[in-house]
């Protein structure tokens, strides 16, 4: 597991979008794509935004979710409204390759199954995803893989559904097919986050974020949710723009 620090938020948001945008590069250099998951929530808001920005070969993009809430569309708590908004809006991206999860029906964990054949009719199967980008939450999820949760169990399945977190269903990739990809890319920023992330970057497996594997890993953070992470030589500190 790489780490970076960067000073702030913002600057970890610019590291993260430029990290995506090299292996995209590197993934079309290599095999004429570059398949993508992005997480939703607050933190890689600005992130989508600078993405916007990266000199990425869109056409050559198939993009994927993390995670979706099953929140009517168009509301702002469906992880789709932010990245049409901030991204995909702005970017000349084939529509045929954009991917939501498919959460407007009533029988999710059948909309999910028909989400995991998506996942694999397009990259194959097993479904190998270039980069999922991942978030970390206060209580250590990710993606929707909550703590306790039987979503965390799941391996016969690449997408899975959940029960109710925050008032909402969700869709979500399972660890299978998180562990598949070929890096993963956490985002992680603010004090909120510091003790956490320690527990992450320790490789505390009783947090989910935990048992996502390490060694295709880079974690992009901020000094504030940095704090408390223990300096062996792993870390790279951005040095502060004057």
């Amino acid at each position: 597991m790489r780490i970076i620090v960067a000073p702030d938020a913002d600057a970890a948001a610019r590291r993260a979008a430029a990290f995506v945008a090299r292996h995209a590069v590197r993934a079309v250099r290599a095999r004429g794509r570059f398949a993508v998951a992005l997480s939703g929530g607050q933190t890689p808001l600005s992130m989508l935004q600078q993405l916007a920005l990266e000199p990425i070969d869109w056409q050559r993009v198939e993009l994927f979710q993390v995670d979706e809430r099953a929140a009517p569309r168009g509301s702002s708590e469906r992880n789709l409204s932010a990245l049409e908004r901030l991204l995909l809006s702005r970017v000349p991206i084939p529509r045929a390759q954009v991917h939501p999860m498919p959460v407007d029906g009533p029988d999710l964990a059948g909309a999910a199954a028909a989400h995991g054949r998506t996942l694999a009719g397009t990259l194959g199967e097993p479904p190998v995803l270039d980069l999922v980008h991942l978030g970390l939450g206060d209580d250590g999820h990710t993606a929707s893989l909550m703590p306790g949760d039987p979503p965390m169990q799941v391996a016969d399945a690449w997408v899975t559904a959940t029960a109710a977190h925050g008032g909402w269903r969700r869709m979500t990739l399972t660890l299978p097919a998180i562990d598949a990809a070929r890096r993963v890319l956490w985002l992680v920023s603010g004090a909120s986050k510091a003790a956490m992330l320690e527990r992450l970057v320790l490789g505390d497996r009783s947090i989910p974020a935990g048992r996502v594997r390490r060694d295709r890993a880079c974690v992009m953070t901020d000094e504030a949710a940095a704090v408390l992470l223990p300096w062996r030589g792993r870390t790279v500190r951005e040095p502060r723009r004057r």
